[in-house]
């Protein structure tokens, strides 16, 4: 019987794969669990002990009060219980009041849409449909997402600046109807974001800028195309649109291979001319050029980077100049060659859109642009110090003390400016109809230079500057006269003002281990290279104080770039 009734001797301890690590041990009470309905399952289950009431309590605003041992539950939304509408604070109101928005449709686009970029968003004002979609609901809001991208992206590709990038993409969203749209542009990168209403999920579409490429004529369409876009004389459907689009991708260059790489003789024989050369020195110094430019279309269908295409397209020209030294020929000067196609060389181009970013508030695109121009101008100076390096070790006789002939010869520099003017204007691919004007512009900008510089003695620096702002300013009045983008009335008639001399003495200082020389002249010539950009940024700006802010009602200045002063 005791065996039978389990006694002591007969009951062995179980083992520990036996036993939960959640029982309780022996001798312990266990409570009684509730059903296992009554256990809460939801988060938002109101815990035990708490008592909601009832709301909308008068005098509350809709709020809900519990008693002195009760929590109280409420919406977010909901206000306080001692909140009461007739007491509350007046809203704030500046003292001149909350100005009327209205963009006039006589101002250009570019001001319109700028002036709205540089506006908070809650004081933008409602959008006014243009153009009408094939859709009674409303617009294809991918579709025309789509094709903001790709005007964007063919804008950021021919070098013009991020702020009028994002003026066209939002141009082109708010003429088709979506207000609620925000483009973002970096220097590969283009996005824009559009919020349909408070409850809808926001779509997002970005394109990558995978090859740019110079061509103005393309830029000046697409210039065009916006214009059409936003006015509402022109009726352009989305279809339309994208017809026009496809017809720009398509066309051809304006110059075929031939003109350009004699463009970029031209370029080079009329620098030289600038800085003291005769006929021999601009016949020589052209070959260079034109032989660099071949070489540098070799090693780009052979997919080399440009870097290697720049540092490839600046040897010909310094070997010919350590070539006429070695020949110890007194009548040509071998220096005025080099520094020819040194001009040729020069990113002028992305230099200014790199400044003209930064001075705008666009610092990561401006850091990208700017690191872009490091990176030629290491590939140009790579190449003519190999070139001088073999050359003083050959015994050319390099002078870095020569002086090039100053002002003696005015009217045949200005002719040589206006010719280097033009060379650079065909070499940016720009319609026919704008070549006189930049050409006029860079021959304007020599003059100023040369009667500060030259004649007046003021600082070169200075001097630059100076014609560079005239060149903007004048650019900007051409642009706005003609309805497009200012950069090929600007970029070829900054020719002229390039630091090819003082790049050329640097690196022929460092060359012959004179490095206290050679630092300082290309420092110069890295001060001349900021004051263009600076001076024809600063000239863009003044011409806009001389016209009407679009949409200032009741005296409202113009909003500045940035909308912070940085603290």
């Amino acid at each position: 019987m005791v065996a039978e009734s389990g006694g002591p001797e007969d009951q062995k301890p179980q083992s520990d794969e036996a036993r939960s690590a959640f029982a309780p041990p022996a001798g312990t009470s266990q409570p009684v669990s509730p059903p296992e309905e009554d256990h809460p399952t939801s988060e938002f289950a109101i815990p035990t002990g708490v008592h909601p009431e009832a709301s909308g309590s008068p005098g509350s605003g809709g709020g809900s009060t519990g008693g002195p041992n009760s929590d109280t539950l409420s919406s977010a939304f909901t206000p306080p219980s001692g909140y009461n509408t007739q007491q509350a604070p007046p809203a704030f109101t500046p003292a001149q009041g909350i100005p009327m928005v209205r963009l006039t449709k006589e101002a250009p686009w570019q001001d319109r849409m700028r002036t709205m970029l540089r506006m908070p968003v809650t004081e933008r004002p409602a959008p006014e449909s243009i153009q009408r979609t094939d859709d009674e609901t409303g617009p294809a809001v991918p579709r025309v997402l789509d094709l903001t991208l790709r005007i964007g992206e063919l804008l950021l590709a021919g070098g013009e600046g991020a702020e009028d990038v994002e003026a066209a993409m939002f141009a082109v969203t708010r003429s088709y109807g979506l207000d609620r749209s925000e483009p973002t542009v970096t220097f590969t990168l283009l996005s824009i974001s559009h919020q349909p209403s408070l409850v809808d999920d926001p779509v997002t579409a970005s394109r990558t800028v995978r090859r740019r490429g110079t061509d103005y004529t393309r830029l000046a369409a697409v210039f065009r195309l916006v214009d059409d876009i936003t006015s509402e004389d022109a009726d352009v459907s989305l279809e339309e649109a994208y017809r026009r689009l496809a017809e720009i991708r398509r066309n051809r260059h304006p110059y075929p291979g031939w003109v350009l790489t004699a463009a970029a003789g031209l370029l080079a024989g009329s620098a030289s001319v600038l800085v003291g050369g005769g006929v021999l020195v601009f016949i020589v110094a052209a070959a260079g050029a034109m032989l660099g430019d071949r070489l540098a279309w070799l090693c780009a269908g052979r997919g080399l980077p440009e870097f290697y295409q720049f540092t490839v397209a600046a040897m010909p020209p310094a070997a010919m100049g350590v070539a006429l030294t070695l020949t110890h020929s007194t009548d040509i000067r071998p220096s005025a060659v080099i520094t020819g196609g040194l001009f040729a060389l020069l990113p002028g181009r992305a230099l200014v859109a790199g400044v003209q970013d930064g001075l705008t508030g666009y610092y990561i695109t401006a850091s990208a642009r700017l690191l872009e121009v490091m990176y030629f101008f290491i590939g140009i100076v790579a190449g003519v110090l190999i070139v001088l390096y073999l050359g003083v070790q050959l015994g050319a006789a390099l002078n870095p003390e020569a002086q090039f002939v100053p002002n003696d010869r005015p009217v045949l520099q200005i002719l040589a400016s206006m010719a280097l003017s033009l060379a650079f204007a065909v070499l940016l691919q720009q319609e026919r109809s704008t070549v006189l004007a930049v050409t006029l512009n860079g021959g304007v900008a020599w003059i100023i230079f040369g009667a500060m510089a030259r004649t007046g003695g003021i600082s070169p620096v200075a001097a630059t500057a100076v014609a560079a702002g005239l060149v903007g300013l004048f650019g900007q009045l051409f642009s706005r006269y003609r309805f497009t983008s200012s950069l090929p009335y600007i970029t070829a008639a900054i020719g002229p003002l390039l630091p090819g001399s003082a790049t050329y003495f640097g690196l022929l200082g460092v060359a012959q281990n004179e490095l206290d020389r050679g630092l300082a002249s290309l420092s110069t010539a890295v001060a001349t290279a900021l004051a263009i950009a600076i001076g024809v940024n600063l000239g863009s700006e003044i011409s806009r104080l001389f016209m009407g802010v679009p949409g200032a009602v009741g005296g409202a200045s113009r909003r500045a770039a940035k909308r912070t002063r940085g603290f």
